[in-house]
């Protein structure tokens, strides 16, 4: 490089120090006000709530066109700092500063330092999940089926090939099953060596379709045609709407507007409010597949506009969680949404004598309002203790739309990293695999993508044995080639 071109990298390392540096001071100045509200009572901050601020404040700001000028320089792009906001600016400015022949604005962080939020993540995995499986990161979570409170055998297969969390899903079978299955889940570590931690799901305000009245039983809903959804009472047709269903929650009806979007079977339908009367709604299909949908009871029903002022804990719930204290060693919250609820849910763990043992909690992220407060209920909830965030999938992409919830998927992922929290990828993991036996295309690269959260979730299936054991490979070979957004370079041979 000639003395010519030397002064004009140095000109632009200093042009960049300058930016970086007004970058790193507006990021400060703007995570003020939001670490204040993430302390307590005035205690200290947790350093992973801090970074999480700093990255919020970060993500403010369009940086683009100053990441492919650090690039070209051969420093880092800024694209891989969710937990480490601070140390990332500050390697950055420091080796700015050397390209510029200018005195060094900060200290070069220690490695440790650096990596602080890496190992913060990986502690917070193990209290809430236990050790690591011996090869791989991310853990396996598998739902259990009814069988599996039949006998040992079906979770101790599961942990043979890899389980590391038993799902019991209190929305289904009752207290004497969940005690066996539990029972079988510690049979099973003991008997493995291995640590597989027991999360019992419960159940929360599901919205279901009840009873259901059709044209004839082979009738399948098409665009246009009109569902009647009642309140109370038995489904009611007419002549001009022959499909009629109830509904498992009569404020689902009663708070409906006209124009308001009413979606089924995990977005398979898509319907909107075309008139509302007393304890009824008349809604009409705008959207479904090609050979239409069965109406059919059971089936789950999303709102996506329509404020419902629900309760996360149904007095089902509350009872449900004595039996919960006694088997499980994490409790799935589902419609979470604010961090009053994790204070309800004390509350209520209180009640029951519970708030001395460490009890591990997962936030099921399913609708707009917890993606809006995930900062918060982060901050609330790691107070209390083991913390994980599921993105469950299926009702977020019912409540947000389908073509959302790629972006939202990422977007929490990186909330979780930059706070230090566990993630669970869930909903329709390998879902061909586990009911036919026969994965696609589109899922396996799902299920590779899965590899950047701390824990994936399978549901229950016919063939779910050969899909734990498939996972357990999978996530395995992924580990060598990646690590969050971060590419591992193993060495390649295939060329």
């Amino acid at each position: 490089m000639n003395s010519q071109d030397f002064r004009a990298e140095a000109l632009e390392a200093s042009a960049l120090l300058d930016k970086v540096t007004a970058l790193r001071a507006a990021i400060l100045e703007a995570a003020e006000p939001l670490v204040t509200r993430f302390s307590i009572d005035g205690d200290a901050v947790d350093p992973a709530s801090v970074n999480l601020a700093h990255y919020l404040c970060l993500r403010h700001h369009d940086i683009r066109p100053l990441q492919r000028r650090l690039m070209r320089l051969g420093l880092s792009s800024l694209g891989r700092l969710e937990g480490r906001v601070l140390p990332t600016l500050d390697a950055v400015l420091v080796a700015l500063a050397a390209l510029a022949g200018r005195e060094k604005p900060v200290t070069m962080p220690s490695e440790a330092d650096f990596f602080y939020g890496e190992a913060r993540l990986e502690q917070a995995s193990r209290n809430l999940f236990g050790s690591e499986p011996e090869n791989r990161r991310t853990r396996i979570m598998v739902t259990l089926p009814s069988e599996a409170a039949d006998g040992p055998d079906f979770v101790l297969d599961l942990a043979r090939s890899g389980l590391d969390v038993a799902r019991i899903n209190c929305a289904h079978d009752g207290p004497d099953a969940w005690r066996a299955m539990a029972a079988f889940t510690r049979a099973a570590a003991e008997a493995t060596g291995r640590d597989i931690a027991v999360l019992m799901d419960i159940a929360g305000p599901k919205i279901r379709t009840a009873a259901v009245a059709l044209p004839d039983k082979k009738a399948r809903l098409e665009v246009g045609d009109r569902i009647r959804l009642v309140a109370s009472g038995k489904p009611r047709t007419c002549d001009e709407v022959v499909y009629s269903a109830g509904v498992s929650l009569p404020e689902m009806v009663t708070r409906l507007s006209v124009g308001d979007r009413v979606r089924y079977d995990d977005g398979k339908l898509e319907a909107v409010v075309e008139t509302v009367a007393d304890g009824e709604a008349v809604v009409r299909v705008e959207r479904t597949k090609a050979r239409g949908s069965k109406l059919k009871s059971e089936k789950g029903i999303n709102l996506p506009d329509t404020p419902l002022g629900l309760s996360p804990l149904t007095d089902k719930d509350e009872t449900d969680l004595a039996t919960v204290i006694e088997c499980a060693d994490i409790i799935g919250y589902s419609f979470v949404s604010r961090p009053e609820d994790i204070d309800l849910l004390d509350t209520i763990l209180e009640r029951h004598g519970m708030m001395g043992r460490p009890l591990g909690l997962i936030a099921k992220i399913e609708q707009p309002e917890a993606v809006r407060n995930l900062p918060a209920l982060i901050n609330r909830a790691r107070r209390r203790g083991p913390f994980g965030v599921m993105i469950a999938r299926g009702d977020l992409a019912a409540e947000i739309g389908f073509e959302r919830l790629a972006e939202m998927q990422e977007e929490i992922l990186w909330i979780c990293e930059a706070a230090s929290v566990p993630a669970v990828w869930a909903t329709q993991v390998l879902e061909d695999l586990v009911r036919e036996g026969i994965p696609t295309r589109g899922e396996m690269t799902d299920a590779a993508m899965a590899a950047r959260a701390e824990c994936v979730m399978l549901n229950k299936g016919p063939a779910v044995l050969q899909a734990v054991q498939l996972l357990d490979r999978l996530l395995a070979r992924m580990d060598e080639h990646m690590l969050k957004k971060t590419p591992t370079l193993r060495a390649l041979k295939s060329w």
